[in-house]
């Protein structure tokens, strides 16, 4: 299985880089990127260094980043009610309705998949929680940005414009395909779950091609096993 596009920059968690000064026209193919900061996948980011912990929370549950917004620590707290230090899936959707929006089943579990505990795939800690929060705020930015008639969805070209600000050049019969289920565009919820489909496979794709070519070949069984959790996550 092989892919000819450049997609994604080189990160291993689901957040977006610094958004670029200005989009590019809907009519002008998108700004050529210096050679020298780029692979296959898009340019590069500068890699942040490790959180570290500033305060426990919870018996087991780890401590929230350095910095960690009070907001954020609530929002955790609040929904934690058995104080374990660990959240499901229902708990972070009624956590993310107190500072973004009430998002999709669906949605709520792509975003578990992706910013995954070691200890406990059913539940997220405060440092998965944390950042999280963190990149959909990136993607919030994101879409408000792209959202130019402040319709409160993007359509197809809003989305071209919007994943390749993310780092990721999506070809026409993909962008397509991604929009096609959605009726008269994609709102903030449905742009979230699209992107971290995106960049989810696209991050797992690239451990496949460790060149950076943008191909791979791959197993019947490495193909299953890198597509299955999204469906999975996804239904």
């Amino acid at each position: 299985m092989a892919t000819s596009r450049p997609y994604s920059s080189h990160s291993t968690a689901p957040s977006a880089p610094e958004l670029p000064p200005q989009s590019y026209d809907h009519h002008h193919q998108p700004p050529q990127q210096h050679q020298q900061h780029q692979s296959y996948y898009g340019q590069y980011p500068t890699p942040s260094p490790p959180p570290s912990s500033s305060s426990s929370y919870g018996p087991s549950g780890g401590g929230f980043p350095a910095g960690t917004s009070p907001d954020v620590i609530r929002a955790f707290q609040m929904v934690d009610r058995d104080r374990s230090g660990f959240i499901d899936e229902y708990e972070l959707q009624q956590a993310l309705s107190s500072g973004y929006q009430r998002f999709n089943l669906r949605t709520i579990r792509l975003l578990m998949f992706l910013f995954k505990n070691p200890y406990d795939s059913l539940r997220i800690g405060p440092m998965e929680f944390a950042a999280l929060w963190s990149c959909l705020g990136h993607w919030r930015a994101v879409f408000e940005r792209f959202d130019r008639d402040r319709s409160g969805k993007i359509d197809l070209m809003e989305l071209r414009d919007a994943l390749y600000s993310l780092g990721y050049a999506i070809p026409p019969s993909v962008l397509q395909l991604l929009i096609s289920k959605y009726d008269n565009g994609l709102n903030f919820d449905s742009f979230v779950e699209c992107g971290m489909i995106v960049k989810g496979l696209t991050e797992k794709f690239k451990e496949k091609d460790p060149g950076y070519t943008g191909s791979a070949t791959l197993s019947y069984d490495s193909f299953m096993s890198l597509v299955i959790p999204f469906l999975v996550s996804y239904d």
